[in-house]
């Protein structure tokens, strides 16, 4: 037996059991309901807590999906396309790793715009949140390893709209 590997499995080993029996490896959820309960929280705001927890792995599997169908599903929508949103990206990008979005709406109730990159190997680019009668505008830079389908998704009430543009990214910034 290789002495090495030997001492790493041992030292993980602990290392894994000593935060384990610290209760460093409890569940989300389990550490949520407990974080309400020590500061006195009500039932009703552990289940609050543990909710948001739950949204938060969500979010989470979203990012990680590895194709577009992974991720709609993942973040629970049939987004339908819709003129009240808008995307505004370049035709052509000449440098992929800083492509400019902007998505804009005019849909009321607007809570969450996501932007999607289809072909990137980790499609979700970007969610942002918005409170109550917030913005309805979200822009950012993308990085996109080649030529893709961009989509903006935007939860409005309970529908998700959508707008979708191609955006060609050159290689060494040929412009075309």
């Amino acid at each position: 037996m290789k002495r090495r590997i030997f001492l790493k499995g041992t030292l993980a080993a602990s290392a894994t059991g000593m935060a384990a029996n610290a209760g460093l490896l409890a569940s989300r959820a389990a550490a949520a309901t407990e974080a309400a309960a020590a500061t006195g929280a009500t039932a009703a705001e552990a289940v609050t807590a543990e909710a948001a927890t739950v949204a938060a792995d969500t979010v989470s599997t979203a990012f990680s999906a590895t194709t577009l169908e992974d991720t709609l599903k993942a973040l629970d929508v049939t987004p339908e396309e819709s003129d009240q949103v808008s995307l505004d990206a370049p035709d052509i990008a000449e440098n992929g790793v800083v492509v400019p979005v902007t998505v804009k709406t005019r849909a009321e109730n607007v809570s969450e715009i996501a932007i999607v990159v289809a072909d990137n190997p980790t499609p979700l680019a970007a969610i942002f949140t918005f409170p109550e009668g917030g913005a309805t505008m979200a822009s950012t830079r993308l990085k996109m390893g080649k030529t893709s389908n961009v989509l903006a998704l935007v939860k409005s009430g309970d529908k998700v709209l959508m707008a979708k543009k191609e955006v060609k990214v050159t290689i060494g910034g040929c412009g075309g």
